[in-house]
């Protein structure tokens, strides 16, 4: 047998830049072209001299949790309010997926779900008749309704209570009961102001881990900061009525303490 001395040709070697993109460009890509589902544009509110609320510009886009940050007095629940149409703006828009709000109220109303802090409950009723009640005055059909039901139950997690008087469950069973109630007629998008507010360190937990595993587009104010390194993808931190910071839970990964850094985004501002 004859032996082959023809060059054996070389394989080229692989073009890097080609064949593996860019993980950052690839993450950033995704989240450009995600849906946006909350947004502020120039969103403000005053009552007369008083600025509650000026000039906020920012979006919100599908599945994101975001933490909506500040102390007490910030203008964050007149947000809140604003992008559920609940207060009209002084000046600015809000929309809710792509919709302003003071156009399509009745149509956002059936896309958002609103949890306000402290927010009403009928103390006399069980968690399975609050759900009916409330399902029923939204105009579901019966059949969706029990659907519906069996799963928010489900997914926040009140099974043990469901037939309980709502009287009677601690706060933080109530706060799930109002998640449930807010989640029926299955919104697009969640804002919740202050959903821990006044829970104990379990209660807590078991509030978070809910949050987590709804899969929302979440808005949720909170003045509990380890909830940012918890449950949020996204900061937005106001003060004085103004934006102050936004960016991602993990800008905030190196801060020693997030006591520490929320100070200097807004005690040095009050005192300038």
């Amino acid at each position: 047998m004859s032996e082959d001395n023809s060059p054996v040709e070389k394989e080229s070697p692989a073009d890097d830049s080609v064949s593996t993109p860019d993980p950052e460009a690839v993450k950033k890509k995704t989240s450009d072209e995600r849906r946006v589902m909350l947004e502020a544009e120039g969103l403000s509110k005053y009552y007369g001299k008083f600025i509650a609320v000026q000039d906020l510009n920012f979006t919100i886009h599908e599945d994101e949790v975001v933490a909506f940050l500040g102390p007490n007095g910030a203008g964050k629940s007149t947000t809140m309010k604003m992008l559920t149409g609940y207060l009209a703006p002084s000046t600015g828009t809000a929309k809710v997926c792509g919709l302003e709000v003071a156009d399509h109220r009745n149509e956002v109303a059936n896309r958002i779900g609103y949890l306000p802090e402290n927010g009403p409950l009928y103390g006399e009723m069980t968690p399975l008749n609050l759900l009916k009640f409330f399902g029923s005055v939204r105009g579901l059909d019966p059949g969706h309704l029990r659907t519906r039901i069996e799963k928010v139950v489900e997914q926040c997690a009140i099974e043990t209570v469901a037939n309980k008087p709502i009287n009677k469950l601690s706060r933080g069973f109530r706060q799930r009961v109002g998640m449930a109630n807010v989640m029926l007629h299955e919104p697009e998008v969640l804002i919740m102001d202050e959903p821990t507010a006044g829970l104990d360190p379990n209660q807590i937990l078991e509030v978070r881990r809910t949050i987590k595993g709804l899969g929302k587009t979440i808005l949720l104010s909170t003045h509990i900061l380890q909830e940012v390194r918890e449950v949020a993808d996204r900061i937005i931190l106001i003060n004085q009525g103004r934006i102050v910071f936004q960016g991602t839970a993990e800008e905030l990964q190196d801060e020693p303490s997030l006591d520490q850094w929320f100070n200097r985004k807004t005690l040095l501002k009050e005192a300038s």
